[in-house]
Parts: C-alpha cells; sequence; structure tokens
C-alpha cells in the first residue's frame, strides 16, 4: 500500500488507446502531480457539460475539489484520465458504495466528445472495477445528457435505468456479456479501421528528410510520390533546400502552409522524435519512418523504437515502421506510391501487408511481373505500432480488396488476430506466408514475447481461423492468382485437359500428392490442337458434374502466340462457376491474353491464372479447396456446460497461491476440487508405499483394480510395465507389487497409486498450456509412445466451438481408434468432446493455469474415464488478459 493507505500506483492499467475517429490517446490512472492538467481540462469543459456532470452550474473547481479528484486509492476511489500531447481530454471515475457496487461518473471535454472517449473509459474503468471486487456500477444521468445515456445503453452490459427526482438512474452489471464483448469488438474494429484508413487516404503528403541528392532514399521518396500521380500536394522538408524534385520544400513542416495528413519521415534516427513532436504540432495524422536505426540495431535502438511508439500514440499519431519501405494505394483518385520502389504493380484486388522493408522490393516487382494488381501495400518493417491487425481491421470492409497476402514474422498479438482472421476469412481469403515457421526466429527489430508453442500449434490456429497458410513466397503468389481470379472449388475432384500426356500425368501425380482426385481424365489432345477443340474439352470438362475443378495444359512444339488458344479458355471461364486454371507456354503469373478486364479497368473475375508447372497449378487448388472447406463449414458454437463454476474456481485458485506465492503443482483433494468446478471427475487414485497399503486400498476400492507406477520418469515406457492390470484378489497384489518393485525400483521412487479398473477404451490425453505470447493452448491426441515420437496432436486455442472440438478429435492421425478401427469399439466421442470443452474452459478462464494434462483418459463406448490429471499454478499479473475485455493497443 501507499502511504495514503491506498494500493500502489497500479501501472498495469495504462494503455494507449485508439479512438473512433481513427486518433490515439493514453489512458492511465489519475495521479497528484495532475492538479494543474486537471484544472487546464476543467477549464476547457463547457458549462453545459460541467451541468451534466454536478447536476448544478459548477464554473470552478477549487483547492479541496482538485485535491480529492487528483488523490485516489486506486481500490475504493479510482479514476482514469485520457490524455493527448500530455493534456488531459476525459476523466471517468469510480467511488465504491457498497462491498460490490460503485458509482460511475464521466467527463469528457467538448472539444472530444464524440470521439469514443466515454465507451473506451468505460471498458477500462469496469476492468479495474472488477479487479477490485467491485460488480456493479450506478450513474446517474441527466435526461438531456443524452451522450453519455447512450454510451451506457450502448455499453453491451446489462441496464437498468429509471427516473428519480428527474434523474435516470443506470445500474451496469459489468461482469462482461457475449454483448458486451462483441460491442467492445465492433467498436475495436470501426476504430482501428479508422486509423488505417487515414494513413492510407492522404489528401497531401509531407516528405521529412528529402534530399538533393538522387542516390539518397528522401529524394526516391519526393520522386516516387510525383511520378507515381498522387493526386494531392506533395512537399518536401528540408531546412537546407528550396525545392527538390521539382516540389517545394520547407525547413520544416510547421513551415508548411496547407493542411498535410502523412508525413513520410527518411531523417536520421536520433532525429525522429523531435520530427513526430512536429508533426503531432502541424496536426499530421500518421508517419510512415523508414529510417533505420531502432530496434534492429541491439538495446539502445530497442528504447529508442519504444520511444517512437510512446510519443507517437501520446500525440495522437499512429506509426508504420520503422525501417519501412512505405505504402502504396492504387486507387486512381490517388495514386498512393509513398515506397522506395520505383516498379510498382497494377490495380487490382490484392492487399498486401509485408513486415520486411529489405524484401518490399522485390514482392512489389515480382507482383507486376506476374501481372497481379493490387489494392493497397503496406511495408511495416520493425512493427513498432501499425501491425497486420490493424490492416485486416481496415480490409474487412474495404469494397477495393478481395484478398489479403501476409508476409508475417512475428505477431505481436496472435489472440487478437485469429478472431480478426476468422471474421475476415468468412467473406475474403487470408493468405500468408510466415519466415521462421520451423525455428521460430523473430527478426531482431520485432520487439515481441518468444513463444514455446510448437510449430504444428501455430499452423493450427492459422487454419482455426480460417488462413490459408503457405510455405513459400512463389506458393503465397500462386494461390493468390487463384483467389483473386476464379471461383472458390466446391469439392476436391480435378479434370486434366491439355495436349501434353506427360504435363496430364504429372497434374494427376500432384493431385493425389495433395489430396486431390482427378475423376476425369481425357485422352491427351493432339500437339497441334486448335483452339476448337481446347474449347469443347474444356466445355465438356465444366459440364461434368462430378467435377469441381480444371487444370489445363497448353504447350506448343513452335513459337506461337496461342492468343487463339487463350480466348478459347477465357470464353469458357467466362462466368463459369467452377475454377480453371492453366499452365499456358510455361507463363507465370496472368499473362495479357488470359485477363478479364472489369468496369474499373483493372483485371478482374473471369481472369485466368497461369503456372509454369501443372504441379503448382495443383497444389494452388488443393490450397483453395481447403479454404473453400472451412469457409463451408458450419462456424460453430461455444457451448454451455453445466457445472463450471469459475468462481469457485478462482477461490481454490487463490488459497493454493496464498500458500504457494511462486506456484506449484496441486494434487489429492485440492486438484479434485479444481477439476471439479468445471465439471471434470477424476477417479480416485490411493498412493500406496508398501504392499499392505495397495491391499488395503484394493480392498477399499472392492478390487478390480490396477497397481500403477505415476513417476514421471517411468511413464510410457514401452520397455518396463509400469501398470498391471485387473488385480482381484491379496495374492494377485502381492504378485504384482513384487514383480513391479523388482523392474521399477523402490516405491518412493515409482510412485505407486491404486485405481480402480475403467471400463474398456482408448487411452487419450487433453492438455491445455499458457504461453507467453498465445495464451491458452489446448492439445488432443491418443496416448501413448508413438504419438510422441510422431507428435501425433490437434491444437486449438480456447474458447472451443463444438465445431474445433470434433475436428481436433478427428484430425489426428491415429483418429480410426476412436471410430472402430478394425472392429473395436466406436469411443463416445461426444463425451470426449465435452471433456476438451471442460478443460478448454478451466485453461480459457483461469490465467493462472500454466499446464494442465488430463491422462490417460479412457475413450469408452459409453463415456470417458480420467484415470490421471496435473495442474500447475503459477501466479500472473492483475492485467493477465485484461485486454480481452478492454480496447488497447499492445505496446512493444
Amino acid at each position: 500500500m501507499d502511504a495514503t493507505g491506498g494500493l500502489p500506483y497500479p501501472a498495469s492499467w495504462e494503455a494507449d488507446v485508439v479512438l473512433r475517429d481513427g486518433g490515439t490517446a493514453a489512458l492511465r490512472p489519475i495521479r497528484p502531480d495532475d492538479a494543474e492538467r486537471l484544472v487546464a481540462f476543467y477549464g476547457r469543459v463547457s458549462a453545459e457539460s460541467k451541468y451534466f456532470r454536478f447536476f448544478a452550474p459548477y464554473p470552478r473547481l477549487s483547492k479541496a475539489d482538485v485535491d480529492r479528484f487528483t488523490h485516489v486509492d486506486h481500490r475504493d476511489r479510482v479514476a482514469l484520465i485520457l490524455t493527448v500531447a500530455d493534456e488531459m481530454i476525459a476523466v471517468a471515475r469510480y467511488d465504491r458504495t457498497g462491498a460490490t457496487t460503485a458509482e460511475a461518473a464521466f467527463l469528457v471535454q467538448d472539444a472530444d466528445q464524440g470521439r469514443g472517449a466515454g465507451s473506451v473509459l468505460l471498458e477500462h474503468l469496469a476492468q479495474a472495477a472488477r479487479e477490485n471486487g467491485i460488480e456493479k456500477f450506478t450513474a446517474e444521468v441527466l435526461p438531456d445528457n443524452r451522450r453519455m445515456a447512450v454510451v451506457f445503453r450502448e455499453a453491451g452490459y446489462e441496464t437498468a435505468g429509471e427516473i428519480e427526482d428527474g434523474i435516470a438512474v443506470f445500474a451496469l452489471e459489468i461482469e462482461p456479456t457475449a454483448m458486451s464483448l462483441e460491442v467492445m469488438a465492433a467498436r475495436e474494429h470501426r476504430a482501428e479501421a479508422r486509423s488505417v484508413e487515414r494513413l492510407l487516404t492522404p489528401r497531401s503528403v509531407a516528405v521529412v528528410g528529402a534530399s538533393r541528392s538522387r542516390d539518397k532514399v528522401g529524394q526516391t521518396l519526393v520522386r516516387n510520390l510525383v511520378v507515381g500521380g498522387f493526386t494531392g500536394p506533395v512537399y518536401a522538408v528540408n531546412p537546407a533546400a528550396r525545392a527538390v524534385a521539382g516540389v517545394p520544400a520547407y525547413g520544416s513542416v510547421l513551415d508548411i502552409p496547407g493542411e498535410v495528413d502523412l508525413a513520410v519521415v527518411a531523417v536520421p534516427a536520433d532525429a525522429v522524435r523531435d520530427v513526430v513532436t512536429d508533426c503531432a504540432a502541424k496536426g499530421i495524422h500518421g508517419l510512415i519512418v523508414v529510417s533505420s536505426g531502432f530496434a534492429e540495431t541491439g538495446p539502445e535502438g530497442r528504447d529508442r523504437q519504444r520511444e517512437l511508439t510512446r510519443l507517437a500514440r501520446a500525440h495522437g499519431l499512429r506509426v508504420i515502421g520503422p525501417s519501412a519501405l512505405g505504402i502504396i494505394n492504387s486507387d486512381p483518385d490517388l495514386s498512393l506510391n509513398a515506397t522506395l520502389a520505383s516498379v510498382v504493380p497494377g490495380r487490382g484486388g490484392i492487399g498486401f501487408f509485408c513486415q520486411s522493408g529489405e524484401l518490399g522490393t522485390v514482392i512489389l516487382q515480382t507482383l507486376a511481373e506476374r501481372g497481379l494488381g493490387l489494392s493497397t501495400f503496406v511495408s511495416a518493417g520493425n512493427r513498432a505500432d501499425v501491425s497486420a491487425n490493424d490492416l485486416l481491421q481496415y480490409w474487412i470492409d474495404d469494397p477495393s480488396t478481395d484478398v489479403v497476402l501476409l508476409y508475417l514474422e512475428s505477431i505481436g498479438n496472435p489472440r487478437k488476430f485469429g478472431r480478426i482472421a476468422r471474421q475476415m476469412s468468412r467473406t475474403k481469403p487470408v493468405v500468408a506466408v510466415r519466415s521462421g515457421r520451423f525455428t521460430q526466429g523473430v527478426p531482431v527489430g520485432h520487439l515481441v514475447p518468444q513463444t514455446s508453442v510448437p510449430q504444428a500449434a501455430v499452423d493450427a490456429m492459422f487454419r482455426q481461423a480460417g488462413v490459408v497458410l503457405v510455405d513459400t513466397f512463389d506458393e503465397l503468389l500462386d494461390v493468390a492468382q487463384l483467389l483473386a481470379y476464379q471461383p472458390l472449388p466446391t469439392g476436391p475432384d480435378i479434370a486434366v485437359v491439355g495436349n501434353s500426356d506427360a504435363l496430364g500425368m504429372l497434374a494427376t501425380d500432384a493431385a493425389a500428392g495433395a489430396g486431390m482426385h482427378v475423376v476425369r481424365r481425357l485422352p491427351a489432345l493432339r500437339p497441334d490442337a486448335t483452339a476448337e477443340d481446347f474449347e469443347q474439352a474444356l466445355t465438356d470438362a465444366v459440364a461434368d458434374d462430378s467435377v469441381h475443378s480444371v487444370v489445363a495444359v497448353y504447350v506448343s512444339p513452335i513459337d506461337v502466340t496461342g492468343a487463339d488458344v487463350a480466348a478459347a479458355i477465357g470464353r469458357v471461364a467466362s462466368g463459369c462457376t467452377k475454377p480453371i486454371v492453366v499452365t499456358f507456354l510455361g507463363s507465370q503469373g496472368v499473362p495479357e491474353p488470359l485477363r478479364r478486364y472489369d468496369e474499373r479497368g483493372r483485371a478482374g473475375r473471369g481472369s485466368v491464372p497461369s503456372y509454369a508447372t501443372p504441379e503448382a497449378a495443383v497444389r494452388a487448388l488443393a490450397k483453395a479447396a481447403e479454404y473453400a472447406r472451412w469457409r463451408a463449414r458450419p462456424q460453430g458454437r461455444i457451448p454451455t456446460l453445466d457445472g463450471g463454476e469459475e468462481d469457485r474456481a478462482r477461490l481454490v485458485v487463490e488459497r493454493v497461491l496464498a500458500e504457494y506465492s511462486t506456484g506449484t503443482d496441486i494434487e489429492g483433494g485440492t486438484l479434485e476440487k479444481l477439476l471439479g468446478c468445471y465439471g471434470i471427475d477424476l477417479w480416485p487414485a490411493y498412493e500406496v508405499d508398501s504392499v499392505d497399503a495397495a491391499v488395503t486400498a484394493a480392498e477399499r476400492l472392492g478390487w478390480d483394480v490396477a497397481l500403477k507406477a505415476t513417476a514421471p520418469h517411468l511413464r510410457q515406457r514401452p520397455d518396463l510395465a509400469d501398470v498391471w492390470r485387473n488385480i482381484d484378489v491379496e495374492a494377485e497384489m502381492r504378485d504384482a507389487w513384487e514383480t513391479m518393485v523388482a523392474s521399477l525400483g523402490a516405491p518412493d521412487s515409482a510412485g505407486f497409486v491404486v485405481q480402480k479398473m475403467a471400463p474398456p477404451g482408448v487411452p487419450v490425453l487433453v492438455k491445455c498450456v499458457e504461453d507467453r505470447l498465445f495464451g491458452p493452448i489446448v492439445s488432443f491426441g491418443l496416448a501413448g509412445v508413438a504419438t510422441d515420437l510422431l507428435d501425433d496432436l490437434a491444437y486449438r486455442m480456447p474458447p472451443l466451438t463444438d465445431v474445433d472440438a470434433a475436428e481436433m478429435i478427428r484430425e489426428v492421425r491415429a483418429a480410426p481408434l476412436l471410430f472402430g478401427h478394425r472392429g473395436g469399439e466406436h469411443a463416445d466421442v461426444d463425451a470426449l468432446a465435452d471433456l476438451m470443452h471442460r478443460l478448454a474452459r478451466l485453461a480459457y478462464d483461469i490465467p493462472e493455469v500454466l499446464a494442465a494434462e488430463l491422462g490417460p483418459v479412457m475413450a469408452g463406448a459409453s463415456g470417458v474415464a480420467v484415470l490421471g490429471a496435473r495442474v500447475q499454478l503459477v501466479p500472473v499479473e492483475p492485467q493477465a488478459r485484461s485486454d480481452w475485455y478492454a480496447r488497447r493497443l499492445t505496446r512493444p
């Protein structure tokens, strides 16, 4: 506690937030040194807003008011403020009125009303209140104070309002509900999409650090903006020049006479701080920092990068970079090329997010060579602020973007990524390639927590969100050119049409390897097949109801353009509801003869993608079919579980950690109690240290028992018998004891237990682990050495839907054992799925659960039996996962 008897200053409540208009603000608890800041803020608030707050004229705050409002205990009296450029723009507070109730009040200065300040403050104030044991807010609002009434009504919490003496009294149950979380996510989406829109649609651009030398970064940026045809004014900032590349130059952004929306910064790293403050004073919305010398250079650079992010957000700006290549918006109303790349693809429907500034130029050139058009492109470099999550929020609603491509080197908030990507994938495909996928390496400039999650788990989480994950950059573009221009396949069956039998066979082999099936392979057309021959064969193939996709192969023994064949392919593809892909004269991309232009003058639907080899074409189809299956499947629902008592479980955890402050493995009755809170019944197992104790335990259980060694070093050793089953009498127990002690060692090291025999079934394992980066992760697999050696596990991020659990059970390679393989019994997979939901909910609700394991679990024909379990608890910071219930930007 502090000197006033309250709690210490809760730094964990500090957050950077995005407001409704896309600007940022800093949110934090109020401090005693905020007295002058509070007085200045109150002086900017109108008389009407003051009246709404205090229900009476209240022109100024007294010294006692200021002292009382700035001195809080962070427990019974809490106040949070929003600041921009270190000036207070809003304040929210609560005062405890009972053991679990508090009265809340809000005040937003008039110039910032309508920006969503009240809503974001309510979310964070409610989170702080929950940490302090408060369950309900009350608030009194004058009927004319419509803005505040709307904040409460639209908050998504359960509310009750009544009129008392002309005052509307609101009561808010602040426990998060499905509705409140949905409302929060919708607000977050709108705000973050707007913040990106302001970056991608500037009306004017300033290049800070524009050089007069042609070989310098600053002049390249100015030249690319001008040559690219940017429709707004371009300004150069260079104190030593009057003009750069034909555009006027100024000594500072503050000297520019007109408004500036976007600044592209190309100055030395140690000068960026001053540029940020100047840009904020000018009213600029965002920065693209192409300068290097930040986190990629070491500890000093990391501190400089954190300071850049903190300073920009505190002044209301978003940042792309540092070490970024820049951004592109191909909208002809903008024609924005704010990058260092001179080769830019044409207009199209692909949105591209790239984290590597170095690869950005290669990416753009390759896209142009393939004839793939962009809607927008962002190279985020070190990704200090704006991330893939922000771009996804924008692209979800962007009518110009049909397909999203991601080149990822790190993920700062993977839970949020999964949530947003899942939403987007329902309507637009997201294709990603992730560097460091097998090594889990992260570039030095990316300030993210290290993860211990295996590569298979990360891949599974991408698939859970509907993201099409590919292995290489070439495959990324292969899949993109199919998804951008052709319809999705409705199944795995392919027809192969072509004038090369050898290439047709390659396509057939590739289909088998990719899980596709060639159901119609016509005899190869003659090498000199005419356009009419191709058109007829393709028409017959797409008319076949058993065919879902068509692979066409066209080669020529002589040097011809193939224009007539291309026209024939285009006629069949036009309006076709099945995807057609081709290997057309070995070309790669969307060659001009196979393009179909839409009303906006860009290559659009009906254009036919070409691949250098038929194998590449088939692999792209397989990825598209996988995505189509995900999109067509039911979304699923998160089931309601009987017996789930989160509050009781938290009490169990608090008692354990009060005794073991650094964490511990729980066992015995405590373990049974914690699992029981979520309806997980653990079969009793009695620890025994002698044969007599084993006999006594067996008699207590009524015999038909097993004697098991539970020591970790003995588990699942194929060369040792660590379980003796079906013991019915004392003589059998003594025989079992003598044999197992002789082979496994002394009882105290073997960890012997006696347990009732479970009904026959398939032994499985259900686990969860809390990862620093990804949060809780659930895994499932069959128990045994083979599973460990082959890593035959399924992974998901909770909360699990019923579809998630069903897929996990079926996707492990040993799954047939659960479905009557070779005459075996069909396991009760519904009961198994229910058990997985219960452990997933425990992991989701209780962040103190570092690891939990249920196993072995016998999955039998009439239910499941949990024969063993382990749970490890560790203390966590109070704010753990608090961003799930209150919007905040990830801090590097």
